[in-house]
């Protein structure tokens, strides 16, 4: 069985996708990826051993183009979904079952070429609350506030259902009528299907049961990592107590003036060292003080049980990863699903939420403060301890069975 594993967005769609294919092929099917080439994907799956089929451009150009065409979210869907319908249908010749994520345009393009095609199509999601269910709201898009006083989330999805027909509804139709497929009603729950699959850890990120859908929750997807870590990090991390790890992944955190400086005074005020993770944000050390350690590409399974604490900003792999590694995090949320995903460590116990996107360093302290606390640790390593780690197996071994 040949399986194309199809995405566009950044690390943490990309990451998951290479465990699930790393899964397929040791139960002996082929996977293949269609992601977007920008330099750490590559690097990515070249070490994993996965082939890629690049998408339609890479995510890093795709996102300064879109910044600086000034074009509406239905503008740009316009865009995208043709082109990674291309990228896409080329990468799918010979496959057997489409599995897609990211951004919605790159999976309603997947859907339509497996629809096409006749082959099987998953979609999946990293995060629960992305499905619709009466047991959360949805997220709300950009000119599609939710509706002053309306509480009832089944209210709150049916709005949803009619800002995303407005904001994808006309370009997902016209791709689907050009290649001789229906079009839908409901783009989303098109697009969605009736049996979605959810890649989060059903103790960290649980799907409730719904009679709206029939979601599958699979655990979360992992992919193994036995880089060690540089020697120069090595040595700092022996020169003394656990530091703080501070990386905020794929978030330029263009809205925090200093989050490099912000983030040493905070661990400073503790007592602690850091090591600071570039990621997009370009975090780099503020003087020349020999307590703060910057480190590009890094083996975060190898990394994070050596920490005192982590603060990220909240994306489900670096939550998942932290969690698995029994480390206590402080999440900095900036978008999307990251307020998610630092509710979930507020209400485990296993680490403190931000109050909004910008921290400085008495806020940022005041939750290290939190994570830090003898308390946090033992019930972060308890959480750890009830984690799955077979995700990625459990979804190959699904999409493998007739």
């Amino acid at each position: 069985m040949r399986v194309l594993l199809s995405t566009y967005g950044s690390r943490g769609d990309v990451q998951p996708l290479a465990g699930l294919g790393l899964a397929l092929q040791a139960l002996g099917a082929e996977a293949r990826l269609c992601a977007p080439a920008d330099a750490e994907f590559t690097g990515l799956l070249d070490r994993a051993g996965l082939p890629l089929t690049p998408a339609f451009m890479p995510v890093r150009r795709w996102i300064e183009t879109a910044r600086q065409s000034g074009l509406a979210l239905p503008a740009l869907a316009a865009r995208i979904l043709p082109a990674q319908f291309e990228a896409t249908a080329a990468a799918a010749d010979g496959c057997d079952a489409i599995v897609a994520t990211g951004l919605f345009p790159s999976v309603a393009a997947a859907q339509a070429v497996a629809e096409q095609r006749g082959i099987r199509f998953v979609m999946v999601t990293f995060c629960p609350i992305i499905l619709p269910s009466p047991h959360h709201p949805p997220l709300a898009y950009p000119g599609w506030p939710h509706p002053p006083g309306m509480a009832d989330n089944r209210a709150l999805w049916d709005h949803n259902a009619e800002a995303m027909n407005a904001l994808f509804g006309e370009a997902t139709n016209s791709l689907r009528a050009s290649i001789g497929l229906a079009t839908f009603d409901n783009v989303r729950d098109g697009v969605f299907t009736e049996h979605p699959w959810v890649a989060t850890d059903p103790l960290l990120g649980p799907w409730p049961p719904s009679e709206e859908l029939e979601a599958v929750q699979t655990g979360a997807w992992i992919l193994p990592d036995e880089r060690p870590l540089p020697s120069d990090l090595e040595a700092f991390l022996e020169a003394g107590e656990p530091p703080i790890y501070v990386g905020f992944g794929s978030m330029a955190m263009i809205g925090s003036p200093d989050p490099a400086g912000v983030a040493i005074a905070a661990a400073r005020a503790h007592g602690r060292r850091a090591v600071l993770s570039r990621g997009w944000a370009g975090l780099e050390r503020s003087d020349d003080g020999g307590d703060v350690f910057a480190v590009g590409e890094v083996n975060q399974q190898a990394l994070f049980g050596r920490v005192a604490a982590i603060v990220h900003h909240g994306g489900a792999g670096t939550t998942t990863a932290a969690a698995i590694a029994g480390t206590p995090q402080v999440v900095v949320p900036q978008v999307a699903d990251q307020p998610y995903w630092a509710g979930r460590v507020a209400a485990l116990g296993i680490g403190a939420a931000h109050d909004g996107p910008i921290a400085t360093a008495e806020t940022l302290s005041a939750a290290l403060g939190t994570a830090l606390a003898a308390e946090t640790r033992h019930k972060a390593m308890a959480v750890a301890a009830g984690m799955k780690r077979d995700g990625a197996f459990a979804a190959a071994g699904r999409l493998l069975t007739p």
